[in-house]
């Protein structure tokens, strides 16, 4: 184990039901190997559910805090998993919404994977930022000011704050990587 992120809580934002169970286990681990402490954080107490390829269940996963109660001062970093249906969920959410943006409005690094940048989209922080993501969430983020490039993984500190994205599952060795060096 590492120890670049030790003291360094790192909130993971999923809807209640969606998320792609290795776009969130992958990222977590990698935290905790850095000696981060991941906090999963969701629009209502309980557990999640996740899913593998959008459709077919996954894992149950308890809720460490709602949006409503985890305080963003206690946030060093923001990860943003995706799978279609979790942004989605998320970013009807008022409170999630809001929560995103506070962290963008407090400078913490933000990591985003596949469909997790449409959140990043409502939350209307993507002036001025490139990024990647799935293909199809293209338009979105240039219809909301960002600058959508196809890579396997992009750190974009324009703007004030650190966003890391990358497009795909198959992309997670890398966006772990630039994901541990943006929070440190």
């Amino acid at each position: 184990m590492s120890h670049e992120l030790d003291g360094k809580t790192i909130a993971f934002l999923v809807a209640t039901t969606g998320v792609e169970q290795i776009e969130l286990t992958s990222p977590w681990e990698a935290v905790k190997r850095a000696g981060g402490e991941p906090v999963l954080v969701s629009t209502a107490p309980g557990t999640i559910q996740a899913v593998h390829s959008d459709t077919e269940p996954g894992d149950r996963f308890p809720v460490d805090k709602t949006v409503q109660e985890m305080p963003v001062e206690r946030c060093d970093g923001l990860v943003l998993p995706g799978g279609t249906t979790n942004p989605d969920k998320l970013r009807m959410n008022p409170q999630a919404v809001d929560f995103v943006a506070a962290i963008v409005a407090a400078g913490k690094p933000v990591a985003a994977i596949c469909h997790g940048p449409w959140i990043l989209v409502e939350a209307g922080v993507l002036p001025g930022k490139v990024l990647t993501s799935w293909p199809s969430l293209r338009t979105d983020i240039r219809n909301a000011g960002g600058k959508w490039v196809d890579e396997e993984v992009h750190a974009s500190p324009d703007g004030g704050w650190m966003l890391v994205t990358s497009r795909k599952p198959d992309d997670l060795p890398a966006f772990v990587k630039a994901m541990v060096t943006a929070f440190i």
